[in-house]
């Protein structure tokens, strides 16, 4: 099949945003050219970043087929600077998050003066102009859509709610790629092969989203109950070490066998196949990268009956895995404690592979190609 040119433009070139995009223009059959700037002070890049790249994209010799931009551009302003010379280049914008659906931090500045509705109608007006809006979940796309009409609404008039439908008719989900596959050689015995209690994982960033407060509220409430479990606190910071985290460490002391981030992603890969529990609080998962790691590595998870959670196991089918209460989570982990199941790895783990990129490759170049054909 022919091969096309593609733009992806990503401001925020960091983290999980810098893995996707490296590893999608390593294994797709399209010719991408990935347009970036370092991972820091996010608000930033959503006002300027379309500026400075707008101006490296019309440096680029060879012309493109499409532009694929990241949610972290404000893509009205990056097509108004590069118009003049591509008035009609079809454009796609992924969404890895939104921030009209983000649970923002009470410490944020911007959430304390009122002035956090600016990020989300950039947000609002990529996914206007873009041809196509690509999410990275069922749960994340159906989200932003029953948001936005509410988000309108805010505004004192002209809400222009027709636009929903519009936005709605050229949505679709766009799993995310991951390449869970290089998780495998590193595959080692989960500690119930060979100890006598369970090894807890957290693998996520240390920030609000995530809700630590409550993860650890969980944990201690465990131990008031009797039972002994070992903590791994993996995952990135990109702030000061937060305080609950601090407290953690003085409560739970000799139980945490890891604390901060490791340094190679091969000791990231055979702490999730060590652990047995992976127990998950979080208020946002617009996908979940790392709860789906380690279920394919085998934990037991222990998730929150919602966000994208229900799109990779349904509830229905594995009610001992989801809570609705914190209650709910100390009872499901003393059931695996007690019946020993925590010993085995979670027999689900596999069916994670559907998003590893060997299963979705061939959707985003084919979602790609149908991009590119997109004429006004």
């Amino acid at each position: 099949m022919e091969s096309k040119r593609i733009c992806l433009v990503e401001p925020f070139f960091t983290g999980s945003h810098r893995r996707w995009a490296n590893e999608l223009a390593q294994r797709s059959r399209h010719d991408i050219r990935i347009l970036s700037l370092p991972g820091r002070h996010w608000k930033w890049r959503m006002h300027g970043a379309a500026i400075t790249l707008a101006e490296a994209f019309l440096e680029e010799r060879e012309p493109f087929s499409a532009i694929l931009a990241s949610d972290m551009l404000d893509l009205p302003l990056f097509l108004s600077r590069i118009r003049r010379r591509n008035p009609s280049i079809p454009t796609g914008v992924y969404f890895h998050e939104n921030q009209l659906s983000y649970p923002w931090s009470p410490r944020d500045g911007d959430k304390k003066r009122g002035q956090d509705l600016h990020y989300s109608f950039l947000n609002y007006t990529s996914a206007l102009v873009a041809d196509t809006a690509f999410f990275n979940s069922d749960f994340h796309r159906q989200r932003f859509l029953h948001d936005l009409p509410g988000f309108l609404e805010r505004y004192p008039d002209y809400h222009n709610l027709d636009t929903v439908e519009e936005i709605e008719s050229k949505s679709q989900t766009l799993w995310l790629g991951m390449d869970l596959a290089a998780f495998d050689k590193h595959r080692v015995p989960n500690r119930g092969s060979s100890d006598n209690r369970p090894l807890i994982l957290w693998n996520h960033r240390w920030e609000y989203d995530k809700n630590p407060i409550g993860f650890f509220r969980i944990l201690y409430r465990l131990i008031d109950d009797g039972i002994d479990f070992d903590l791994a606190l993996a995952g990135d910071r990109f702030e000061e070490e937060p305080p609950y985290f601090q407290e953690a460490k003085k409560r739970l002391g000799k139980r945490i066998v890891q604390y901060g981030m490791l340094e190679s992603f091969d000791d990231y890969a055979k702490l999730l196949w060590k652990s047995d529990i992976a127990l998950v609080t979080s208020h946002q998962d617009f996908f979940g990268g790392s709860v789906v790691e380690s279920i394919y590595c085998g934990c037991h998870p222990v998730l929150p009956r919602r966000l994208a959670y229900t799109d990779h196991l349904h509830p229905d089918d594995f009610p001992d895995v989801f809570y609705n209460e914190e209650e709910e989570a100390v009872d499901l982990i003393k059931q695996l404690v007690g019946a020993n199941q925590w010993r085995k790895p979670f027999h689900e783990g596999p069916a994670m592979g559907r998003y590893d990129w060997n299963s979705q490759i061939d959707a985003y170049d084919d979602a790609l190609a149908k991009l590119s054909e997109i004429v006004e």
